[in-house]
């Protein structure tokens, strides 16, 4: 199935991933609300809408923000490159139990993205001003670097994030090693989008 590559399908028809696509069991259906909402306090932070991983995500000064989400008990804010997230109000929660940084926001009804709408704007202004700034997160160290466009994948898909971080340390390094080989980024994120299935049945880079 293919997934989606314009915006306003996602907040229509949904990411194109699963077979509830463009049925009204699709979940970006059942939180369309709160999902509006999100959309409008990004755009009226003059922030860029794109699409990548078949999700919104919004970008300022040629670096991703904050990305959209829907699953079937919630949809999510999640907070991209949140390792620079100064998280006041403490409301950050981590994608899975090995993420590297709280950076999701998580809902179950557009009433608490009214309630939540200043902290949003003040986190997302923090980011902005990060990226205007050109500052980057912390680096993780690690035996090989982790690939910047893997990170901000693990960020953006919880379940994604879940099966890697639940493989070998090996079968970890070997998508970071194969990643990272990649020189153009387009070329790293095609990678991660053709392996994405086998780190989800626990496999390894090389492993058929």
């Amino acid at each position: 199935m293919p997934m989606i590559t314009d915006s306003d399908d996602f907040f229509t028809r949904g990411c194109g991933r699963c077979d509830r696509f463009a049925t009204p069991d699709c979940s970006a259906r059942q939180w369309s609300e709160g999902l509006d909402q999100l959309r409008r306090i990004c755009l009226g932070m003059d922030l860029q809408e794109t699409v990548k991983w078949a999700h919104p995500v919004y970008m300022f000064a040629g670096r991703n923000i904050a990305l959209l989400g829907a699953f079937r008990d919630d949809f999510r804010l999640t907070f991209m490159n949140a390792g620079l997230l100064e998280d006041t109000e403490r409301v950050l929660e981590p994608q899975g139990p090995n993420s590297r940084s709280p950076s999701m926001l998580r809902f179950i009804s557009a009433g608490q993205v009214a309630v939540m709408t200043p902290v949003i704007q003040a986190y997302l202004q923090q980011l902005m001003d990060h990226a205007k700034a050109g500052t980057k997160p912390p680096k993780i160290q690690s035996e090989i670097p982790m690939p910047d466009e893997l990170g901000e994948a693990l960020d953006a898909d919880p379940e994604l994030s879940e099966a890697y971080y639940a493989l070998t340390p090996g079968r970890q390094r070997s998508y970071m090693f194969s990643i990272a080989q990649a020189k153009k980024p387009a070329t790293r994120n095609a990678r991660i989008e053709k392996f994405r299935d086998k780190i989800l049945a626990g496999k390894g880079a090389m492993e058929r």
